[in-house]
């Protein structure tokens, strides 16, 4: 963020602040998240020098995915195309069959006019261009970093799928688009036509075209849940089962009140279900420091605050263990650690803290699990 002077008002340094659990790096938490997590870009002033800081993919890497998903999502429609066919189809152009075609020796070709499903061609160009921008930045600043090497090569990758010529997306076009009120148009779209515009605004990759970078911002709580959704991904593809993500509205449980105008809670949705033969596990993400503080400090000494916080947990994992008729269910709340901390529980054995309870016929265990910030990955017998 910048840092204006109090006697001119202008910008004259910026301040940085880190996640307080640590991480392996932004840049390698993002990238294991599959850049669900876009950074938010803040309509600050810029932070002069900070572009020699600032790694290139904070902004190439959700340019990247984001253009990915617009180049899957562009709309299709029809288009008149006009080229020599076998098999006709359309309208026959007899006037060139029998000016141009039939005097070369060409006769089992017939040139015909016809309408064929294809992809907005103007939006392709865009992207194209954009990914060709991206790549471009790249190259010129990523160095050795093997991220924005890997990242290059995605767009690579992207542009050999778009043989389309490169056409700059002006900002009044892309207004224009963003502000149709399309029912047709996705998510995915609205998302690749921001990507497009911090691309056309000249933001540069924080520090690509530049020195000053961009005021950002990434939600850690919502980050978090995306991490521990990929982990848990990681583990279901070892040891197999069905996984359903809470924030793409897999896991959403509708509450309904005798009275609609008066009620709390609209639905209950876990951050992840895994079912996998007869047992179901449900994890929550949490980004709070209680599995360190419940170590650290233990529980009579934790402040009334943190424990009635701890307890709206606890309450919160079993009340969807409730969702269920499962006879064997696991809900597990996962909490962030340091590296260091978490290597050191590990060691003793106690990364992983848990309860079980036999009631109705069910066996229900209630588990604690501190899983560190990017860099580490836990084994999948914790499954087994």
């Amino acid at each position: 963020m910048p840092l204006r002077s109090a006697q001119t008002q202008s910008v004259v340094g910026g301040l940085v602040v880190e996640p307080r659990f640590q991480w392996a790096g932004v840049g390698r938490v993002l990238h294991e998240t599959g850049w669900a997590s876009a950074p938010e870009f803040l309509d600050l002033p810029l932070v002069p020098g900070s572009g020699r800081e600032v790694p290139p993919w904070v902004l190439a890497g959700p340019v990247i995915a984001r253009l990915s998903e617009l180049l899957r999502a562009a709309r299709r429609g029809y288009r008149d195309r006009v080229g020599d066919l076998v098999r006709p189809r359309g309208r026959i152009l007899w006037a060139e069959y029998t000016s141009e075609r039939m005097p070369t020796g060409k006769w089992d070709k017939l040139p015909c006019r016809y309408s064929d499903l294809d992809t907005d061609p103007k939006l392709k160009r865009w992207i194209r261009w954009g990914l060709e921008r991206v790549r471009t930045d790249l190259v010129n600043v990523g160095g050795r970093d093997p991220l924005a090497m890997h990242l290059a090569d995605e767009a690579a990758r992207l542009l050999a799928l778009i043989p389309e010529s490169p056409l700059f997306p002006a900002r009044r076009e892309l207004e224009s688009r963003l502000g149709r009120r399309d029912v047709l148009a996705t998510a995915a779209i609205t998302r690749g036509l921001h990507a497009l515009g911090w691309l056309v605004d000249e933001r540069g990759l924080g520090g690509g075209r530049e020195l000053d970078g961009l005021a950002w911002s990434l939600k850690l709580n919502h980050l978090w849940e995306l991490y521990v959704a990929a982990h848990v991904n990681r583990l279901a593809r070892q040891i197999g089962g069905q996984l359903y993500l809470g924030h793409r509205g897999q896991t959403v449980f509708p509450l309904h009140w005798t009275d609609p105008g008066f009620h709390s809670l609209g639905h209950l949705a876990p951050d992840l279900i895994l079912r996998r033969h007869g047992e179901l596990r449900i994890f929550d993400a949490k980004y709070r420091a209680h599995f360190a503080e419940l170590d650290e400090a233990g529980w009579q000494r934790m402040t009334e605050d943190v424990r009635d916080s701890h307890r709206s947990d606890v309450h919160q994992a079993l009340a969807y263990a409730a969702l269920f008729d499962s006879p064997k269910i696991t809900t597990t709340l996962v909490y962030p650690l340091r590296p260091t901390t978490f290597l050191a529980l590990r060691y003793r054995g106690r990364d992983v803290a848990s309860a079980e309870l036999f009631h109705g016929g069910r066996q229900l265990t209630l588990e604690l699990q501190g899983l560190p910030f990017g860099g580490l990955q836990l084994s999948a017998a914790r499954f087994a």
